[in-house]
């Protein structure tokens, strides 16, 4: 769309012949001495003319200067051509995702279209498309086990966190669970960004077996660095799943630790959740997304082009042109 940034100038295109009006006339010498060509030629327009001739001449040296006088106006009056809006990246949070990937994360408890699967390839399913839904926000990936590792950091890429979640396998960061690590990990990675919106969600089915940091003391790093964190605990009951280990002589499964996970998310303003069963699972994640909602605000520029050289172009050729044919005159 074509506008004017300062139409409001174009009040001056009469100044010219008020200017002429109101200033008394100037003697001869002075008006040769004068190299003001457009004011010079529309003070003829008001003065005798003895000749059609040299009345055509001069009507057409007035509307040529008034021309070049427009033409000024106009690139003054700074034109300007404005693009199709275009939605402009909004600033989102920065999120974590931290995953167990532990011994006890192959436990075949959750069905998907019939057939059991492991809690790790549960979380996948889920904790993907969560990912995919993050428009907007900064993700990064954590895999824990007996040590954490940062698989992805924060990034807005999407597509490549969820592949790089859909590649981790179990036992790939040790066989035991440093939950307290694996926070301060991610404390670590948020303090390298501006965001002031830091979200963690860490998922494991255990306890803390392993690791440098008590779960205690990385939720109070968490909560000193305004990380949020909402922990989720994985799993049936471990009475439930012991059952069937024990009949398959595998021994007992490890119990979640659900005070510790309760008190990382009460320390951090976070939430604790419990998912026994894909359902759930995916309400959990769907919870999160109310919880910390990706911003949906239109924010939008219009990118503009400058068009002032133009006129600019065609006021300095006319005026020029004013000038040649004044001396040709003279």
């Amino acid at each position: 769309m074509f506008e004017f940034a300062w139409p409001w100038l174009f009040v001056l295109v009469p100044l010219p012949w008020v200017v002429r009006q109101l200033l008394s006339p100037l003697n001869s010498d002075r008006q040769r001495g004068m190299k003001v060509p457009f004011i010079r030629a529309i003070g003829h327009a008001v003065e005798g003319v003895s000749s059609s001739a040299y009345q055509s001449r001069r009507l057409g040296l007035i509307l040529l200067a008034y021309l070049a006088w427009f033409l000024l106006l106009a690139a003054a009056a700074r034109p300007q051509w404005l693009g199709e809006p275009v939605p402009q990246q909004l600033e989102g949070r920065d999120m974590m995702l931290a995953i167990d990937l532990s011994e006890s994360m192959q436990e075949q408890d959750f069905q998907l279209g019939g057939q059991l699967i492991n809690r790790l390839v549960a979380t996948k399913v889920v904790a993907g498309d969560f990912v995919e839904r993050r428009e907007g926000d900064r993700v990064g990936l954590i895999l824990f086990g007996e040590q954490a590792y940062l698989q992805a950091p924060l990034t807005r890429d999407l597509k490549t966190v969820k592949q790089l979640l859909n590649e981790a396998q179990i036992g790939l960061a040790g066989q035991r669970t440093a939950i307290g690590d694996a926070i301060g990990l991610a404390v670590k990675r948020f303090k390298e960004g501006k965001s002031q919106q830091r979200v963690l969600v860490l998922l494991t089915d255990g306890t803390t077996t392993a690791g440098v940091l008590s779960p205690n003391k990385a939720a109070e790093l968490a909560a000193a660095e305004d990380v949020t964190v909402y922990t989720i605990g994985i799993g049936r009951d471990s009475s439930q799943v012991d059952l069937l280990r024990r009949f398959l002589g595998r021994g007992g499964s490890p119990e979640i630790d659900e005070a510790a996970l309760k008190n990382i998310a009460e320390k951090t303003g976070g939430r604790y959740f419990r998912a026994t069963d894909l359902q759930q699972l995916s309400e959990i994640y769907a919870e999160l997304d109310k919880l910390e909602p990706v911003d949906q605000g239109s924010d939008y520029y219009r990118p503009i082009i400058s068009l002032y050289q133009w006129p600019l172009l065609g006021g300095i050729l006319a005026l020029c042109l004013v000038s040649i044919l004044q001396r040709r005159k003279a």
